[in-house]
């Protein structure tokens, strides 16, 4: 083999560096760049042969589960606590100021969003401040993301809310009933045991794969979906509505529209309230925008609002002059732990398994985002531990199921975090306010922390201009958005994902079986091939066709790679093997018929008419080796033609005819009898004269003539003694494809099936019945594994009929194509 390889490095010989060869790159662009090499024809037999291929070795992984060493104990510490890792090495002159000012202002975001997503959660505010500590001092152990900020979510706020309203009165919460209360907390509680439990599990059996189920059009449809769920809950505290407890599909339709139905029973100093919070929000955050590089810190606004909305709460009695509901008593201090209650497993069991994998998905993506745009890396799997022992180790302590921010998120990196050293700080922070300052927020109205919910809103109520993007980039994301929003807006949240994962993974069954099927032409002057519908250079190669699909091929779309293949081949396949099939068939018949003509019985001697005496034309026939005729009939050979006898191959009742072989037929022997001279004999038989007319052979009474030669004819010795061949095409008066190979370029093929093996299968014998040989060509070295395995290759389909490119492939199909038809002889 020959190898020859004309670089544009090779220039440049004494360029070592990297930087000098990258300098290079931008004047060598604009130079011609020619390769060239020699190498012969490689299937899948000659390309293993050559590169000594052998089966990849084995690992087992599993043996060193059960190994023990000080090294191993030290990585597994390390992996499942990883604060082990990063806090001995912690920047603390780099680092510490800028986590504290972040831990700061996370916690003044925290207190206020606490307190509303509690509500959301239909829970008393001083659970949301509870979920606000213990799950993010345990992230700070376990968790492997710097940025992102664990702790109450609107998103999950609402999903458990649905739960706990759907199974407790939500008119007996709004009374303060003591029993729904303690209810709603012990199932909020229970929820977040069982959550934490299902992300835990997921994460040792390394299950964090599962999030890339999860597309991005999907999340972020849900999480607008989420959005608008939220807002439309958060109605009836800005009106100060009192509403019916529903859940299922079609809840939130329900919902909204008692909200209009009872709009005219508003509280106008609910509404004031809200509509002047969420007024102050809104200015203080474009301030934030306006002067986000002025500013060391962005402007507190929920806080400001919140101590502002207190004061005036309590100077002007908002709650009996205006009835305006407030937060009412926040008991101060920590509570003991309480373990959940079991019997609720099974009605939570659902709704706990979507609330686990929703908070993951949020929790991951951001964490992602953070980890790219600051160099490290996120373990999934490690997520899933410290997330789902957080909301374990929290529901002992009476917290609700807890995910992160994405508004805290942000804050927490643009104001200098660098470190999980910043959410420790602020769950301190929180910690102080529970045990201090939680009896100060009484008078607290529940409308401002709805203003604050609604405002906080606003980026993922943005995410509606998603419809306007995929619009121009990808229809389908754009049906998976459309899709998640309507099932998660008609059939709540936990149907509403369910849904959407499962119509985003039929969606891509639904694409692999209407892929881009494509017949491959050479780009001139190129061994590269490409679809001549699109590139219009591309010339399909004369006699070879080049099939390509654009997908794996599985069980699920076989059927339709076939039928692709011989619609782009433009041959009717299957009404071409009808055809061949009936008429073989009838040839089949038609050779029984004549064998039973020949075994109806051998002639006597007295039924011969012959008379005895005609000696002279006895004679002729012996001196030219053939049978004496006994009845006329026209024998039409490949060499001769002449009246031929039909007579019995019993030698005892013509013992003066010459012996015929009983394996041979009277068309075989005549034509071994035949003259081998290449000329055609002409012989008239008149059985009523005894006389022979011939020309063209000396010394005899016979006239042979040449004038029916045919050119281009040469019977071997070898091939006389075969048949003709009479099942070819051409034989059957059948019109042959236009092309002899048909090349599949399986370079798309991930992996094989048995579907898919027994349909390569068939397209081979079909064509072959067609007299079109099949190639397969590029496949990778995991799909040629797979296809031994479900024993693809035998005698007729080796792997010499496996190439290791198309352009081979063509090559080796050019170099062996069917030699054109030999023109029948035809003598009469």
């Amino acid at each position: 083999m020959g190898f020859h390889t004309v670089s544009p490095w090779s220039h440049y010989p004494r360029l070592r560096d990297t930087q000098a060869l990258l300098s290079t790159v931008p004047t060598m662009e604009l130079q011609k760049r020619d390769y060239h090499v020699e190498r012969p024809l490689l299937n899948q037999e000659k390309l293993e042969h050559l590169g000594h291929w052998g089966p990849a070795p084995r690992t087992h992984q599993w043996r060193t589960w059960f190994q023990c060493s000080r090294s191993r104990a030290r990585g597994f510490l390390l992996k499942y606590l990883p604060v082990l890792g990063w806090l001995p090495h912690y920047r603390v002159r780099e680092w510490l100021l800028g986590d504290l000012l972040s831990g700061l202002s996370v916690a003044i975001m925290q207190l206020p969003q606490g307190l509303a997503y509690a509500l959301l959660a239909g829970l008393p505010p001083v659970f949301g401040l509870y979920s606000s500590f213990y799950p993010v001092f345990v992230y700070f152990l376990f968790g492997t993301s710097r940025h992102i900020s664990v702790g109450t979510f609107a998103i999950m706020s609402v999903m458990v809310g649905s739960v706990t309203e759907s199974i407790t009165q939500d008119e007996d919460f709004q009374q303060g009933t003591n029993s729904t209360l303690v209810a709603r907390v012990q199932l909020a509680s229970t929820l977040s045991v069982l959550v934490g439990l299902f992300q835990v599990a997921l994460g040792l059996v390394h299950f964090g794969f599962v999030v890339n189920y999860l597309s991005e059009p999907l999340v972020r449809s849900y999480t607008t979906a989420a959005s608008v769920q939220v807002f439309v809950s958060q109605l009836k505290y800005v009106f100060g509505l009192q509403l019916n407890s529903r859940s299922g599909p079609l809840s939130l339709i329900y919902t909204f529209l008692e909200i209009c139905w009872k709009l005219p029973k508003s509280v106008v100093g609910t509404v004031v309230t809200a509509v002047v919070a969420g007024v102050a929000l809104v200015m203080v955050k474009i301030l934030n925008d306006k002067l986000h590089r002025c500013l060391p810190l962005p402007v507190p606004g929920e806080l400001l609002t919140l101590i502002a909305a207190t004061g005036i709460s309590y100077g002007v009695d908002l709650k009996n002059r205006f009835k305006v509901d407030t937060v009412g008593t926040i008991p101060t201090g920590l509570i003991s732990p309480v373990a959940p209650n079991p019997q609720l497993f099974a009605k939570l069991v659902g709704n706990a398994f979507a609330i686990a994998v929703v908070g993951f998905a949020i929790a991951i993506s951001l964490g992602k985002i953070f980890a790219l745009r600051h160099g490290y890396r996120v373990d999934s799997n490690q997520e899933l531990v410290a997330l789902g022992l957080s909301n374990f180790i929290g529901g002992f302590f009476q917290c609700f199921p807890v995910s992160c921010s994405m508004s805290r998120s942000l804050v927490q990196e643009t104001t200098g975090g660098n470190t999980q050293v910043a959410g420790a700080v602020s769950s301190l922070f929180i910690l102080l306010i529970i045990l201090k300052l939680g009896d100060l927020f009484q008078d607290l109205p529940k409308a401002v922390l709805a203003a604050i919910i609604i405002v906080n809103l606003k980026g993922m109520l943005k995410q509606f201009t998603d419809l306007r993007t995929l619009w121009k980039a990808n229809r389908v994301d754009l049906l998976i958005w459309v899709v998640t929003f309507v099932a998660t807006i008609l059939l709540n949240l936990d149907l509403g994902l369910a849904v959407a994962i499962g119509f985003s993974l039929l969606l891509v069954v639904v694409r692999t079986q209407m892929p881009r099927y494509s017949v491959l032409g050479q780009v001139p002057d190129t061994d590269i091939y490409r679809d001549v519908a699109e590139y219009s250079e591309a010339k399909e190669i004369p006699g070879v066709k080049v099939f390509r699909s654009s997908a794996t091929l599985y069980f699920a779309n076989a059927e339709l790679y076939s039928d692709a293949l011989k619609r782009k081949c433009g041959v009717d396949v299957d009404r071409l093997l009808a055809q061949k099939k009936k008429r073989l068939r009838k040839q089949e018949r038609k050779l029984k018929q004549q064998q039973r003509d020949k075994q109806a019985g051998p002639l006597s001697a007295a039924d011969s008419p012959l008379s005895p005496g005609l000696a002279p034309l006895q004679w002729c026939f012996v001196a030219l080796g053939l049978p004496v005729p006994v009845t006329a009939r026209t024998i039409t050979i490949p060499s001769i033609s002449m009246a031929a006898p039909s007579i019995s191959q019993n030698s005892a009742a013509s013992p003066w005819l010459p012996w015929v072989p009983q394996r041979w037929s009277w068309p075989t022997y005549l034509s071994k009898a035949a003259p081998s001279s290449g000329t055609s004999v002409s012989i008239n038989v008149d059985t009523s004269l005894g006389d022979i007319k011939g020309s063209g052979v000396e010394d005899s009474g016979i006239k042979m003539s040449p004038a029916n030669e045919l050119e281009h004819v040469a019977v071997s010795r070898q091939e006389d003694a075969k048949a003709p061949d009479v099942s070819t095409l051409k034989a059957l008066g059948l019109p042959r494809p236009d092309f002899h190979s048909l090349i599949l370029d399986l370079g798309a093929l991930s992996f094989v099936d048995t579907v898919c093996i027994k349909s390569l299968k068939n397209i081979f014998c079909d064509f072959r019945e067609i007299e079109v040989e099949v190639y397969i060509a590029a496949c990778h070295s995991p799909v040629v594994t797979q296809l031994e395995a479900g024993c693809f290759f035998d005698a007729s389909i080796t792997k010499q009929h496996l190439f290791v490119s198309v352009h081979d492939a063509v090559t080796f199909a050019l170099q062996h194509s069917r030699s054109g038809p030999n023109t029948p002889v035809l003598v009469s």
